[in-house]
């Protein structure tokens, strides 16, 4: 088993960075969370000139026809940026779930979105979707917008949604696969946004003075970043070894094990970001807001840590092991 990206993993991550900050960096995120997309939607088109958006979609139907593991890379990179947009839904889980003609557009860069009953209530960014669906069981429909609610994360924007038109049902075990899939993608962005939350902490460190000295050299705060390190360094393998088992169609436990360490990781990592810069890191103005966002707020959707830790027990409980 290989649990490091490809040579050419490695340099669609590096892509996907200079696109980012070609097109803005954090002030993309900013621009969302203002209300002002077209920055991300630029930045989006980007990405579907270079097959982001057909990544999980096959060759066959126009996309880019690639693995879980790419899906780790890519998402991750995007979790690092705080890209805005319905990435996980239009990239991740609907190519699988819908008819191939939608399937087609997404790939060439159409966006879509999603609500999932009991696990993801809410639709993310609707607003800028064209092709908008709730699951509920093993049935699809699409959707139009019904209302707005509140989010944790200022970068994502949410919206219930009305179904409408024919209910789909959906092949056996398609729904299952396609939300450990959503789940692993969740996984990736939690540990680009704790990747991120960690260097903006060390960096700040190393400018923030008290008593005349910076606050990186204090011993008590050198032992919490090292704290985050660890998390981060430890759920990275975790969440590798959910891309190759949920790829043979047995990945239960491992992607739950993924997402649970990732959002323990993002989470710790918000915290302690959140202390090293002080107040400021609450402002609208500073731009580590994005990611305090994004921690919690991944870490309560497409399976709660609580729901992914008695899955685990779940299949523990169910084999052999024990």
């Amino acid at each position: 088993m290989r649990f490091l990206p490809t040579d050419e993993q490695v340099a669609f991550g590096e892509a996907i960075d200079e696109i980012v900050t070609d097109h803005g960096g954090a002030d993309i995120a900013q621009q969302w969370a203002a209300g002002d997309s077209a920055a991300g939607l630029s930045l989006w088109r980007t990405f579907a000139e270079m097959g982001l958006t057909g990544l999980r979609v096959s060759e066959a139907d126009g996309g880019f026809g690639g693995s879980l593991g790419d899906l780790v890379v890519v998402f991750e990179r995007l979790g690092y940026h705080g890209a805005p947009g319905p990435y996980l839904e239009s990239v991740s889980l609907l190519p699988a779930l819908v008819d191939p003609e939608t399937r087609r557009d997404l790939a060439g860069g159409a966006i879509g979105t999603a609500s999932v009953a009991g696990i993801a209530p809410a639709a993310l960014d609707a607003d800028v979707a064209t092709h908008l669906f709730a699951l509920d069981g093993d049935t699809i429909r699409r959707a139009t917008i019904a209302r707005s609610v509140d989010s944790l994360a200022p970068t994502r924007r949410l919206s219930l949604l009305a179904p409408e038109g024919e209910t789909r049902d959906l092949p056996a075990g398609m729904r299952h696969r396609a939300l450990n899939e959503a789940s692993l993608a969740a996984a990736a962005l939690l540990l680009g946004s704790g990747e991120r939350l960690l260097r903006e902490a060390v960096a700040y460190a190393g400018l923030r003075e008290q008593f005349g000295r910076p606050i990186g050299e204090f011993q008590a705060l050198k032992h919490q970043l090292a704290d985050v390190r660890v998390a981060l360094t430890f759920a990275r393998p975790l969440l590798w070894n959910a891309a190759l088992e949920a790829a043979d169609g047995d990945g239960d436990r491992a992607v739950s094990a993924a997402k649970v360490a990732a959002s323990d990781a993002a989470r710790l990592a918000a915290r302690i970001a959140l202390q090293v810069h002080g107040a400021i890191g609450y402002t609208a103005e500073h731009h580590l807001r994005i990611w305090l966002g994004l921690a919690p707020a991944l870490a309560g959707v497409w399976g709660t840590p609580a729901a992914h830790r008695a899955r685990i027990a779940r299949t523990l409980l169910s084999s052999d092991t024990i």
